[in-house]
């Protein structure tokens, strides 16, 4: 199974407070995309599960990053 990149963007409560988050990431399916969000946000900003909400979850070619590691990383970006 190939990997394909996606973008996933939507937003989590913390302490009364709404914050939007847009994250670039390589995964096989939809559902591994939602599992690396869940514990990176989790592990990082101490968010539970049921506080992240996805607006959107899209696959992504790979000259639509803006990410620029995972541009180095697939050489859409030279490196200088």
């Amino acid at each position: 199974m190939e990997s394909k990149i996606w973008r996933a963007t939507g937003e989590y409560d913390k302490k009364n407070k709404t914050f939007v988050f847009t994250k670039e990431l390589i995964a096989d399916k939809e559902s591994h995309v939602k599992e690396k969000i869940y514990s990176d946000l989790g592990s990082r900003h101490r968010v539970k599960r049921r506080e992240i909400r996805f607006e959107k979850i899209e696959e992504i070619e790979p000259d639509e990053l803006t990410d620029l590691d995972l541009r180095r990383l697939l050489g859409v970006e030279a490196e200088f």
